[in-house]
């Protein structure tokens, strides 16, 4: 399965080769990678590169290393968490700029919310409208509901993505909704007016979701995260000045 590492590059070729096992399915979820000392061998590496390149799959999630008599590296059950991992530290850190990180909702909310359009049951759009109920008791509480709105804001954006069934733009929408709150603390205004024109964009998407009108529920949210991020960049302008 696993060559001589190329000698002028061990460390990157070692993850490489063990990273393309897995991901071809030579080596499984639940598979125990060979004895550190064959691995040495087969690699003819040190010990220390090739616990560095085992460091960094397993920060890959990758593998898992486990200490003890009957410890060793082993392989991870591949899923969507890998793909987000990155992101998600962009995000938190606030990495990604307000404008790279709308054009990237709009085009992707946009394609989620006319497939979930298509593919969207009768208890999803129950669930959609509890949502907007929820959403309504929280904005008749003024500007005490703001955070509370909000949550359930990004409850709908993600129902969405779940309706829509794809996992990879579930998982990807998730770490943006698990961090976004971040730019709204520091950018949004929190102004009451903004929560109702908020809420009649929210009442207009699910109405086109349950009418089956797919290209309306995608011109529908893309305007939604357009204005969102206009007024967001207005008051970045503003504390730059």
């Amino acid at each position: 399965m696993f060559r001589e590492a190329k000698q002028n590059r061990i460390f990157q070729d070692v993850v490489q080769q063990i990273q393309d096992a897995i991901l071809k399915g030579s080596l499984k979820p639940g598979d125990k990678l060979p004895p550190e000392r064959e691995m040495k061998e087969i690699f003819r590496s040190s010990r220390g590169t090739l616990r560095e390149a085992l460091r960094i799959l397993e920060q890959k999630g990758l593998i898992t290393i486990k200490t003890g008599v009957a410890g060793g590296a082993v392989v991870n059950s591949l899923t969507t968490d890998q793909i987000s991992e990155n992101l998600d530290l962009l995000i938190r850190y606030q990495k990604v700029s307000l404008r790279d990180l709308a054009e990237f909702r709009e085009g992707v909310e946009g394609i989620v919310a006319g497939l979930a359009v298509e593919r969207t049951k009768s208890e999803d759009i129950q669930y959609l409208k509890k949502l907007l109920a929820d959403a309504k008791s929280h904005l008749d509480e003024g500007a005490c509901g703001w955070d509370n709105f909000i949550h359930v804001d990004n409850q709908l954006h993600m129902a969405l993505a779940h309706i829509a069934g794809n996992p990879i733009y579930e998982s990807i929408l998730q770490t943006v909704y698990d961090n976004i709150h971040r730019y709204f603390d520091q950018f949004l205004p929190r102004e009451e007016a903004l929560l109702r024109e908020n809420y009649q964009d929210l009442c207009e998407i699910v109405e086109a979701v349950e009418n089956r009108q797919a290209a309306q529920a995608h011109l529908l949210v893309q305007n939604h995260v357009y204005r969102f991020n206009r007024l967001m960049e207005e008051k970045a302008k503003k504390s730059e000045d």
